[in-house]
């Protein structure tokens, strides 16, 4: 019985659980290393589990009630309503690629069950996310809402900008109150201030990372359906080449002509005879044309264009010459004798 109370005694209580998570989440956020670094995994893991056992104890504890409002939970017991934040907060921070689909959906459910619990106890006003519906049902609700109202987006800027505002004024009053609530010297007043502050900066954060979530589960499951679809299509360069075959008109030329040769003829009927007309080696109505007369065809339409070509020369030089005596002899040069 006494070795029973004395390893209760030496659990983590509650309230020291949660400020170490918390503080854990803190020291991730502003490390300045990258947050797949070991050093980062192994704080994001260690808060994971404390906040495990937090959540199974705070069960245990039955601290909070749906039959209850917000004025009747004790102002030090507000800040546990943050638990499912804080673990959705820090599966966020997960590097495993392999696992980062599930963590995506764990984070999303926990920052949910966060805001259904703030909305339960009306800590704040604001919409709580649509729920996250199978790919099919969003295909057919993407292709029936193309394009999306104008309306609905100006609503979701001005949403955003409010919550921005909220953000702002929010974390400078939480800096006011910070210091004496941690020293203990602020009033129930301020305290319960100070965690509702506390409530409502959440509210902020989980309906940004849930907006982010969706997104990015969208990305992901594209990503593997076409990953899919390439690997059920296969390329043409996997598929067997086929083997050259020969066409036959019965089943007697198949016997003769089928897989007797040695090897298929090398061209086709067409390629043959344009290389014998190419070479002037076809017959001409049954007496083959020998290639003498070919050379002395060309040789006799040579000597032809070269004949023109000099008759041509010799008229040019005879018509500049007849030009020139022209240029020297004017018109009745040698005729004077019959001059007065």
């Amino acid at each position: 019985m006494a070795a029973a109370e004395e390893d209760e005694l030496l659990l983590p209580r509650l309230p020291e659980l949660f400020e170490a998570s918390k503080q854990l989440l803190d020291e991730v956020e502003v490390a300045a290393e990258p947050t797949g670094s070991r050093r980062i995994q192994e704080k994001v893991s260690k808060g994971l589990d404390l906040l495990k056992t937090a959540a199974e104890m705070l069960s245990q504890l039955d601290l909070f009630s749906r039959n209850e409002d917000l004025e009747e939970i004790a102002s030090t017991d507000l800040k546990y309503l943050m638990l499912p934040a804080i673990q959705g907060a820090l599966a966020m921070k997960q590097v495993n690629p392999s696992k980062r689909l599930d963590h995506l959906q764990w984070a999303r459910e926990h920052f949910l069950n966060y805001l259904t619990h703030c909305q339960h106890y009306h800590v704040a006003e604001f919409e709580l996310p649509k729920p996250k519906n199978n790919s099919a049902e969003n295909n057919t609700a993407g292709s029936s809402m193309a394009y999306p109202s104008l309306i609905a987006m100006a609503s979701q800027r001005q949403a955003k900008i409010e919550r921005y505002k909220q953000k702002k004024e929010v974390e400078q009053r939480l800096s006011a109150l910070k210091s004496a609530v941690e020293s203990g010297e602020a009033d129930d007043e301020r305290v319960r201030e100070y965690y509702l502050l506390h409530l409502r900066r959440w509210i902020g954060i989980s309906l940004e990372e849930i907006e982010s979530i969706d997104q990015e589960i969208k990305i992901l499951r594209e990503k593997d359906s076409s990953k899919e679809a390439s690997t059920s299509h296969p390329s043409r360069e996997d598929r067997p080449p086929m083997k050259p075959f020969i066409l036959t008109r019965n089943a007697a030329q198949a016997k003769v002509f089928g897989a007797g040769y040695p090897s298929l003829a090398s061209m086709t009927v067409n390629e043959w005879y344009d290389q014998h007309r190419k070479f002037g080696a076809l017959p001409d109505q049954g007496i083959a044309k020998k290639t003498s007369e070919v050379k002395r065809a060309a040789w006799q339409q040579e000597d032809q264009e070269q004949k023109e070509e000099e008759d041509d020369e010799r008229t040019l030089q005879q018509a500049r010459e007849w030009d020139d005596w022209k240029d020297t002899h004017p018109r009745g040069y040698g005729n004077r004798q019959n001059m007065g």
